[in-house]
């Protein structure tokens, strides 16, 4: 059986580090897949488990299940009224500013399958994303018509919840996030998997801080990033 690792744990709350490639629950979009964070955790800690956020298959990091229905409640209230400060790290195409805003309203992203009776004509929501710029490299390889190839590690802070928001927000700017397949850039993507054997999304939930649906403490769970990801980040970045 998979050993998921366990973040934090009490009589209402269990947190564990997903690894990349691992859906949170089943999906019609992928519906060859067997394994499931919500039964492995599960499965883990001999209870029923309850999502309060969704990570996507490809990122890993912090995810965190009530273990109840009323806790659960409790927290998605937090979720949904922004009082949860999420943190990411990720690998982004380019030198980006130090730091800044992306204030960028995003339509909703619907799937053929599980979106197929959905609002096709919903208007943009609002989604604003924090970035600070943790390090730079430029590396030897030519992309393009460019003779070298710039990259920055990023932390990312979501002040809404849209679907893909970090991707498609780092899109918006022109610094895709690495290993992304859907609103990455392919030559980038390709370059990785070549000279770092790196098969993944390099977006990673560092962190989650929010307050204790019933001690109401303050409570910030950590995941440091699994071997796939700092392995590539020291390999880019091995004077930093």
């Amino acid at each position: 059986m998979d050993i998921l690792e366990i973040l934090y744990r009490d009589e209402y709350l269990v947190a564990i580090n997903k690894p990349s490639g691992l859906l949170v629950h089943r999906s019609l979009i992928d519906r060859h897949e067997t394994r499931f964070a919500i039964q492995l955790t599960r499965d883990q800690i001999g209870q029923k488990v309850y999502p309060v956020h969704r990570l996507d298959k490809p990122t890993s990091g912090v995810l965190l299940f009530a273990l109840d229905s009323d806790t659960a409640r409790l927290l998605n209230a937090q979720f949904i009224a922004g009082l949860v400060q999420k943190t990411y790290l990720a690998v982004v195409r380019g030198h980006t500013d130090a730091s800044g805003i992306i204030d960028y309203p995003l339509k909703e992203e619907l799937d053929k399958l599980s979106d197929a009776h959905a609002d096709q004509d919903k208007l943009a929501q609002e989604a604003i994303t924090h970035y600070r710029r943790l390090a730079t490299t430029e590396l030897p390889y030519p992309v393009g018509r460019y003779a070298s190839a710039r990259y920055s590690l990023l932390e990312l802070q979501p002040k809404t919840g849209r679907k893909h928001q970090l991707r498609r927000h780092m899109k918006h700017i022109f610094h895709p996030i690495v290993g992304d397949t859907t609103h990455g850039d392919g030559k980038h993507n390709s370059l990785f998997r070549e000279q770092f054997a790196c098969q993944r999304l390099l977006l990673h939930a560092s962190s989650l801080h929010l307050t204790h649906p019933h001690t109401h403490e303050a409570l910030m769970l950590e995941a440091i990033p699994p071997e796939d990801f700092g392995d590539v980040v020291r390999l880019l970045l091995p004077l930093q």
